[in-house]
């Protein structure tokens, strides 16, 4: 999977940020490089300009040691003021996990993450339910369609106020749910108390996107699933259409 072997091809362009204590990084790198025509490279914390990459990726980690509150150190790393250049200009910016806690600690994404109801950690497959399939990062699957994606954290009870959550249901910022098996959103099935079972959500311009679950560790049926896949070629057909 070495991103050397489709350098020549390469038209889609992801940038990973490496803080200090990412851990999904290479894991992110890797399964970038997995896709025809879609390359990754590193974009370290301490880097102050973006260039030549169609969509930033903060991975999940334990960025800074997680002191203070998760992200919370992380969305002061010199990268970030770049990070929200990039996407104030349009760019794509996904946050996985961690890199969902960064968004919203730098005020990229509304809303902040608690502790999970159950005060642990949490490692297990779960259910999800796309809300909306009309987005750069969710078009190849279809709505209400139910994938299993890995969660692995113990601060993703994410909550808003009532104001923002008003604001999240009608611009359709809510693109993935948690649910059953067969599509129920139900309390059962939230594994961390998250209001409105919210696994996932974008800004209002639609450009920037955080989930608490792991879609690159089902990208890959070598590692047990495949699920994921369609969110980051939602991301590839994306950059590509908007070229056309």
């Amino acid at each position: 999977m070495a991103a050397s072997s489709q350098t020549s091809v390469e038209t889609v362009r992801f940038g990973v940020v490496v803080f200090p204590g990412s851990n999904c990084d290479a894991d992110s790198y890797d399964m970038v490089n997995t896709f025809p025509g879609a390359g990754a490279r590193y974009l370290w914390h301490k880097d102050t300009v973006i260039e030549d990459v169609d969509c930033v990726f903060l991975p999940g980690g334990f960025s800074y040691g997680d002191y203070l509150r998760c992200g919370a150190i992380a969305r002061f790393s010199p990268i970030m003021a770049a990070v929200r250049d990039f996407a104030a200009a349009g760019g794509l910016v996904i946050g996985i996990c961690n890199g969902f806690q960064i968004l919203l600690e730098a005020g990229l994404l509304p809303g902040a993450m608690h502790q999970n109801e159950g005060l642990k950690f949490i490692c297990k497959l779960v259910s999800l339910r796309v809300e909306n399939a009309g987005t750069p990062f969710t078009s190849a699957y279809e709505k209400h369609q139910v994938v299993k994606i890995p969660v692995a954290h113990h601060e993703g009870n994410y909550f808003i106020d009532d104001e923002g959550m008003a604001a999240l249901e009608a611009n359709g910022q809510i693109l993935f749910r948690y649910c059953d098996d067969d599509g129920e959103v139900t309390a059962a099935a939230n594994p961390n108390g998250s209001l409105g079972s919210i696994a996932g959500i974008c800004n209002a311009e639609g450009n920037v996107f955080g989930m608490m679950p792991h879609p690159e560790r089902v990208s890959d049926a070598i590692v047990g699933g495949t699920d994921g896949r369609a969110f980051f070629q939602s991301i590839i057909d994306s950059v590509l259409e908007g070229r056309e």
